[in-house]
């Protein structure tokens, strides 16, 4: 399996390593060196990055299989985010997906999925749900985007970590980051969001095993009403651990426009949201749910482009569509603030959509009593 991989990134280039976060940037004539190579030998200076970049001696050694080299690709794209399935063991109460159906591609459609985010450019590629690793080609689907080249970063609840095939499945196509979700500091509260008895626990041999195999891990911390009286105890729970995280308060309505998640947020700790300063949403990344159908990001859902119907050719769509769905329309539609606007117009639409306070997502809605800095 590869170490190393070299790829087009945007208007430049890259050398990456599963498992890493460092990377190399590389002049143009360097990736022509290794993509044109007709011998099967690394080059020096290829050598000497890796030694200094990871630590990594490929001195001596064939550049199969170690090196894998991308092809350029007429498109730009360089992450996307794909819903392998909706479907969660887990029924968290601020999920924003609303119905978590188990359904998705077959196995043929993954793999044409697959090669679609490859040949469009994706280096780094988030595979979630719902609870991704549920899915039954989860293990298959993983291993083929890592041949593929990709970076994987995988969203997870953690409650399946434990598993041997999991384990495996890590050690042998390191993840770029592992990302878990964190709901409690206690057995009570834990279970209580997720609504499923025996969550905290899962949660628990999940997360040991994987802190057990040195997976790179990241944690959010989800704070509602049910655990807001543990945030503390979350946090220092995580800083024992040694873990990077990120504490997540403003939950946001359903991406179809219900308010069912904003019913549970913790008043006290809500947080103004910074300023929106543009996104390359359907520019350089995009998202896919689990039939294919494929958005400029998970909020702003219209339009979608049926990936397994147009290929790469509906790609080439999207950018249109991400300047279409980013304007100011309707509510927000001549407002005097939306030069400072803290939310992107898909975002402000679902909240509009649920009808929620102003105050959640805008600026007009702001007071010391509900928002806190």
């Amino acid at each position: 399996m590869h170490q190393l991989i070299v790829s087009p990134f945007l208007d430049g280039y890259l050398a990456v390593r599963p498992g890493s976060t460092a990377c190399v940037r590389l002049p143009a004539e360097h990736y022509e060196d290794v993509r044109a190579r007709t011998d099967d030998r690394i080059p020096g200076w290829l050598t000497a990055a890796a030694a200094e970049a990871w630590g990594l001696d490929l001195d001596g050694q064939a550049a199969s299989p170690a090196l894998l080299v991308r092809e350029p690709t007429e498109l730009a794209f360089a992450r996307a985010s794909w819903e392998i399935n909706l479907y969660c063991n887990f029924g968290c109460k601020h999920c924003y997906l609303g119905e978590r159906p188990l359904a998705g591609l077959n196995w043929d459609e993954k793999v044409k999925l697959i090669d679609i985010f490859r040949d469009s450019g994706v280096l780094w590629l988030q595979i979630t749900g719902g609870e991704p690793t549920v899915d039954p080609d989860f293990e298959g689907a993983y291993r083929y985007a890592y041949r593929q080249g990709m970076m994987l970063t995988v969203s997870t609840n953690a409650s399946r970590l434990w598993k041997p095939e999991l384990l495996r499945l890590f050690r042998d196509c390191p993840p770029y980051h592992v990302v878990v979700s964190m709901y409690g500091a206690t057995e009570e509260s834990f279970d209580e969001l997720t609504q499923r008895k025996g969550a905290w626990k899962n949660f628990q041999k999940g997360m040991a095993a994987a802190r057990n195999a040195g997976l790179p891990l990241r944690v959010s911390v989800v704070v509602t009403e049910d655990n807001a009286h543990e945030v503390d105890a979350m946090v220092n729970v995580v800083n024992g651990w040694g873990l990077d995280h990120h504490v997540y308060t403003n939950m946001q309505p359903t991406f179809s426009g219900t308010g069912e998640p904003l019913l549970v947020q913790s008043t006290e700790h809500l947080r103004k949201r910074p300023f929106f300063q543009g996104c390359n949403a359907g520019v350089t990344f995009f998202h896919a749910d689990p039939h294919a159908m494929v958005s400029i990001c998970k909020i702003g859902r219209d339009d979608q482009i049926n990936l397994m119907a147009e290929g790469l050719d509906g790609l080439r769509r999207l950018g249109a569509i991400s300047d279409r769905l980013m304007l100011r329309t309707g509510g927000c539609s001549g407002c005097s603030l939306s030069g400072s606007c803290r939310v992107c117009r898909p975002l402000a639409k679902v909240y509009q959509e649920a009808k929620a306070p102003l105050n959640t997502y805008c600026q007009h809605g702001d007071t010391k009593e509900m928002v806190h800095s």
